[in-house]
């Protein structure tokens, strides 16, 4: 991948930033370079899967496709308070013109929604896709779950905790977690160490403040779910956090529980220019995505 002048400048920028979270920062960043990049299909917006307002979700067709086509649910991220499908529709075109269909689900937030309302709402969004997403032209049996910072933490939480699993089973072809959180003891034991605010205002309002509950929260600690493949990221310029439990859910997964997921670090970028990228031109996290919802398959049962 060769980027251009304006991409290498925007990099620049990020990395004498540091690894800061800043959406607006992130987002001016890109935007001019978005504004000039072809679209995918029109997508259909706002189709109800469940019973709560934030239950919707847009669907991007694919572009082209003849016959049944992969199928990535993308979940955005918020720091599990805020967020919306409509931030990350550079997303759905980048899929529909790689002839994949893309699936934005909204999910419930904090703290009027906590904990396990995201990985309820994964499960809910999956259902709604095995069943609906064949009328798009998706493959029911080729859906890979996928998302970024909050999103990832609810797509871990939900694959890897057979709990929400739904009654016929996971079914998926993969997962791949982006940035994630996945130990949410350990981001309230080292809140010094982590720069961590206190009170917290991401973990306390999807948590709560049961400080001794929070083990039994997380996800590392319940993983219980058979093998299936996975994909773990994070960015280079990522906050220590999400690289530290990165490092950790991939250590328990290979010594623990026989998993063998993929493992990367997406190179010159922090925690949100990874995922505004996309669709920019700029490929470091959405090439290594893309290829793992095209070459992922579901396991026979």
């Amino acid at each position: 991948m060769t980027l251009s002048d304006k991409h290498l400048e925007i990099l620049r920028a990020v990395r004498a930033a540091g690894p800061v979270i800043d959406p607006p920062a992130a987002k001016a960043l890109y935007a001019p370079l978005l504004e000039g990049m072809p679209p995918g299909a029109e997508p259909v917006r706002d189709v109800v899967y469940g019973v709560d307002e934030r239950h919707r979700l847009d669907v991007y067709p694919a572009v082209g496709a003849v016959g049944p086509v992969p199928v990535v649910v993308f979940l955005h991220g918020g720091g599990f308070i805020r967020g919306d499908k409509a931030d990350r529709e550079a997303v759905g075109h980048y899929f529909s013109r790689h002839g994949v269909v893309a699936v934005l689900p909204n999910y419930r937030l904090g703290p009027r929604h906590r904990w396990p309302a995201g990985a309820e709402d994964v499960a809910s969004a999956l259902a709604w896709a095995r069943a609906n997403i064949a009328q798009y032209g998706g493959d029911p049996d080729h859906i890979v779950l996928a998302g970024e910072s909050a999103g990832a933490a609810h797509v871990a939480a939900a694959t890897l905790i057979s709990r929400f699993h739904p009654p016929e089973g996971l079914k998926i072809a993969g997962a791949f977690l982006a940035s994630g959180v996945y130990n949410a003891e350990l981001e309230y034991l080292a809140r010094a160490q982590l720069g961590i605010a206190t009170p917290d205002p991401r973990n306390e309002a999807y948590f709560g403040t049961d400080f001794a509950a929070y083990r039994a929260m997380s996800t590392v600690e319940l993983v219980d779910a058979a093998p299936f493949p996975l994909a773990i990221t994070y960015a280079e310029l990522d906050p220590i956090q999400m690289q530290a439990q990165a490092g950790e859910l991939f250590a328990r997964l290979v010594t623990r529980h026989g998993f063998q997921p993929r493992i990367g670090v997406v190179a010159n970028h922090n925690h949100l220019s990874q995922v505004y990228a996309i669709n920019s031109g700029d490929d470091a996290l959405a090439a290594p995505l893309l290829a793992f919802v095209r070459d992922s398959r579901m396991k026979s049962p």
